[in-house]
């Protein structure tokens, strides 16, 4: 019975590739099957089938794909790739785009099974890859303690690095249990924190040898490390988990030892070359000073002439200060001696020194200047030059002699001389005392104190 809709070979062909190219299942899946009908043509692509009990996949595999050298007649493979309709032959085929070897290709589902996982989980991130130090103390080593990999790195760190310290943590390198010994060996690093620096490392072999090392358990060890972590695992070809959870991956251990470790000879030479950049700097910025120092000792001479006036001006105004400093020294050095005389002159004790004395009451401030200033009888005090004495009050009059000299002392007194013609200062004149009757007091004449 015939459709009512009538379609070409060409739409059929169309909608059979683009059916099989969107299937979930077809565009992307992995067929385990035996080699037939190899055939590789000059261009490189091969063409062959894979067969199981009496059932066959047509497949083409393009030149360059990975694993196209395991393809043999006969041999049982994975193989990995997409379905599509090849319309001039009107034949669906398999496009293959990578084959391993059956004993291997379960291995590699379940280690890109693993690496897609913990792609996804961040682990293999570039971002929080760590810088490795410089200058490491010490080194861990998680390795095998009998192979030959220990010994080539401790070699190469002693030849390099000697003043750092390798740190075995040992561990087994292949086996079942292997991949949960060096997950433990890490750990035992860190949780000791000695470590500047981690070398994961094994030596070269099959998929199968080196199996231990794209475990989980290893992966998270080496993610969850404080210390960073080198993978040194296999040969520059082989290539492992833990080399992309690794801060560096190495090709080999030897390579390894070589990345956490200084060369001693260009530790060097670099010494040598900052040294001569420091004096290469140093001689600029001397011969920059230099020519500073030049600079201003050519302005300075240039302004020689100058410097010398004012020079001069100096001197002549250094010498007129200094003149009138003298001047006014020697001034006041004048005034000072003139007011010494008069301080001297007023000075009571030249007086006494003349001959005169201070006449007071006993017991009583104030000199005497008049008679009529003590009563018959009053204790007096006489200070003279040499000493002092004491005297009473009275009215006994002079002998004539002693009026005589008396006489002489007024007439002197009132001339302003002693009576050896020397000038005196003349006391103050006072009024003296009266008596109620209005006659003149008598003046009372002192005579010694017997």
């Amino acid at each position: 019975m015939l459709s009512p809709v009538v379609y070409s070979v060409g739409e059929v062909a169309t909608y059979l590739k683009d059916k099989l190219e969107s299937d979930g299942l077809l565009s992307r899946l992995t067929v385990q099957g035996e080699v037939a009908n190899l055939r590789t043509v000059a261009s490189g692509h091969s063409y062959f089938s894979l067969r199981e009990d009496g059932s066959t996949i047509r497949c083409v595999m393009f030149r360059g794909r990975s694993g196209q050298e395991y393809l043999e007649e006969g041999h049982e493979v994975l193989a990995g790739g997409n379905f599509t309709f090849y319309a001039p032959y009107g034949e669906a085929n398999m496009q293959v785009a990578a084959v391993l070897p059956v004993g291997e290709g379960a291995m590699a589902l379940e280690l890109a099974r693993l690496r897609q996982q913990l792609a996804g989980e961040g682990l293999f991130e570039a971002s929080r890859k760590r810088p490795l130090p410089m200058f490491p103390k010490v080194i861990g080593v998680v390795t095998s303690p009998n192979g030959a990999v220990w010994q080539d790195i401790q070699n190469v760190a002693r030849r390099r690095y000697p003043l750092a310290e390798l740190r075995l943590s040992p561990t087994a390198v292949q086996g079942d249990t292997a991949g949960g010994q060096i997950a433990e060996a890490i750990r035992q690093l860190n949780d000791e924190g000695l470590a500047d620096v981690i070398i994961v490392a094994r030596g070269g072999g099959s998929l199968e040898d080196l199996w231990c090392f794209n475990s989980e358990d290893v992966a998270r060890a080496i993610f969850g490390s404080g210390i960073p972590v080198v993978s040194g695992v296999g040969h520059e070809t082989d290539h492992t988990i833990a080399d992309d959870v690794a801060d560096q991956r190495a090709p080999t251990p030897s390579a390894a030892a070589e990345l956490t470790t200084p060369e001693r000879r260009q530790l060097l030479a670099n010494v040598f070359a900052a040294g001569q950049q420091l004096t290469s700097v140093m001689l600029g910025h001397i011969d920059r000073r230099r020519n500073d120092v030049e600079l201003q000792r050519q302005r300075l001479q240039r302004r020689g002439p100058d410097m010398a006036v004012l020079m001069r001006q100096i001197d002549g105004l250094t010498e007129r200060a200094t003149a009138a400093m003298t001047r006014r020294k020697e001034r006041l050095q004048r005034d000072l001696e003139a007011q010494q005389a008069k301080l001297s002159a007023l000075d009571p004790a030249a007086t006494l020194r003349r001959g005169y004395a201070v006449v007071s009451l006993a017991a009583q401030p104030g000199a005497l200047t008049a008679p009529g200033q003590a009563q018959d009888g009053d204790l007096l005090d006489i200070t003279l030059s040499g000493g002092s004495m004491q005297a009473v009050a009275g009215n006994t009059p002079a002998g004539p002699a002693a009026q005589s000299e008396a006489a002489k002392t007024t007439e002197a007194n009132d001339n302003g001389n002693d009576s050896n013609g020397n000038d005196i200062a003349k006391p103050s004149p006072r009024s003296t005392r009266r008596r109620r009757g209005g006659t003149a007091e008598a003046q009372p004449a002192m005579r010694p104190l017997i």
